[in-house]
């Protein structure tokens, strides 16, 4: 069970790849990616479009399994253990490292029952419990004096930034370790941007952020480390460099690095 998994190896680490290698079908799409993740940190994944950001980001909670023809090589691990394992519950390992998308996807429901859907799944079922969860998660995300009001409107009435607020809380309150973020501020506006970095920043004390970026500027103002992925010739993608964000931008160490940066391609 992923939540009996102790720390085997480097306590600063949080998430590990050794030389991973991801096919769908016969199509090679990530190539011998390593990459150690700190804990308590955030990590931005740039790269130019279809050089598979998301694809590496999945990996870590093993969303890409939900795909025909997906397979895995190589080693991912969560706190020092190996999650591709047989016996791996991908669902507790799915409770620890939680996913937020692109575009904002609140269940049709209400906004209460969106941020109680998940704990219900994992036993909870006292109300009174269910409506701390409910809070404490809202409070997290900053949302909960905007819809303490209107818990129980459906969820889909919020604006778009509050869905996706919505969103990050319904991740946080079945308790997870990991969040993972696919480019979750890309249909929101520019005030809406902002409130989801602000919130990243704060979560990273408690949480471990991974997330995938088309956005310079964003990766350069929230991420302490950054990896840049780019496509080789057969559309494989490998890991050019992997650095402190503020090392990676102002010096970069491969110049691929620095062509795509400075806007040279991608």
């Amino acid at each position: 069970m992923m939540d009996d998994l102790k720390l085997k190896s480097n306590p600063g680490v949080n998430l590990k790849t050794e030389a991973v290698n991801l096919y769908y079908g016969r199509f090679q799409a990530l190539r011998g990616i390593t990459i150690s993740i700190p804990h308590r940190s955030i990590t931005a994944i740039i790269g130019p479009s279809g050089c598979g950001k998301s694809t590496l980001l999945r990996i870590f909670n093993r969303m890409n399994d939900l795909i025909p023809g997906v397979r895995v090589e190589g080693k991912v691990e969560l706190d020092g253990a190996s999650i591709y394992e047989k016996n791996t519950d991908v669902v507790a390992l799915r409770k620890k490292v939680g996913m937020v998308f692109q575009k904002p996807n609140p269940f049709p429901m209400s906004v209460l029952d969106n941020i109680a859907f998940g704990p219900r799944q994992h036993g909870v079922k006292r109300a009174a419990e269910l409506e701390g969860i409910v809070e404490q998660s809202l409070r997290q995300v900053g949302l909960w004096e905007e819809v303490k009001d209107i818990l129980m409107q459906p969820a889909l009435s919020l604006s778009a930034g509050q869905q996706q607020l919505l969103c990050i809380a319904r991740v946080l309150a079945v308790g997870p370790e990991v969040i993972l973020m696919d480019e979750p501020c890309s249909a929101l506006d520019p005030d809406a941007t902002l409130r989801i970095e602000d919130l990243m920043r704060d979560l990273a004390q408690d949480y471990t952020i991974v997330i995938v970026t088309h956005n310079m500027e964003q990766a350069a103002r929230i991420s302490d480390m950054s990896a840049f992925i780019m496509m080789e010739e057969d559309k494989a993608g490998v890991l050019v460099e992997y650095s402190p964000t503020a090392q990676l931008f102002s010096n970069p160490k491969d110049k691929r690095t620095d062509d795509y940066i400075t806007g040279r391609f991608g």
